[in-house]
């Protein structure tokens, strides 16, 4: 496939889909425990490489290199799917939890579920303090001085992971402005 890192073009990617899709679905299936997630993420993984080229070493030569290389890339989507379980798991006890005259319409339960994975996004991209500052004070309500306590550090400090998040924040929505734009 070359001498030096490239991005795989279309006819590579449907031969790493001939040779290793039915290995990558067995893997995954291994992994989750359900043939109908497995399949999913397998189409999800070569779908990922079509849409999101990306460096591919030059080492890509061999059954057990392309493996190791379909294996990390399924290995982050399987993180991602466990993820949004768990985010759905907590928004289905929050429901349950609710009296059923309160209960929000299915287009609202969508739409606070994906609110929630976009801060779930947003939040694993920041430092682990900032981004706990930032749940602590906001979603908690805690003030900067128990953030702080929380956190082992000092009021000021707190101040900078939120205002770092605040910022991180309106960059995403600045890019997700930007893209409906275009």
């Amino acid at each position: 496939m070359g001498a030096a890192n490239h991005t795989l073009k279309p006819q590579h990617i449907e031969a790493l889909y001939a040779n290793h899709h039915g290995w990558l679905q067995d893997w995954l299936r291994g992994r989750l425990g359900n043939a109908c997630d497995a399949a999913d993420l397998a189409q999800d993984t070569f779908i990922r490489l079509l849409v999101r080229p990306r460096a591919v070493p030059r080492t890509l030569n061999s059954a057990q290199q392309a493996r190791a290389y379909l294996r990390t890339i399924a290995h982050g989507l399987c993180i991602d799917l466990w993820r949004r379980r768990e985010i759905e798991q907590a928004w289905l006890h929050t429901l349950a939890a609710q009296p059923e005259a309160l209960a929000p319409s299915a287009e609202e339960q969508a739409a606070v579920l994906q609110a929630l994975y976009e801060v779930d996004h947003m939040l694993r991209r920041l430092p682990p303090r900032a981004a706990r500052a930032f749940v602590l004070a906001t979603a908690c309500g805690m003030t900067h001085q128990e953030v702080a306590r929380e956190l082992g550090v000092c009021p000021r400090m707190v101040g900078h992971y939120i205002a770092q998040a605040m910022l991180h924040c309106m960059q995403l929505e600045a890019r997700a402005l930007a893209r409906q734009a275009s």
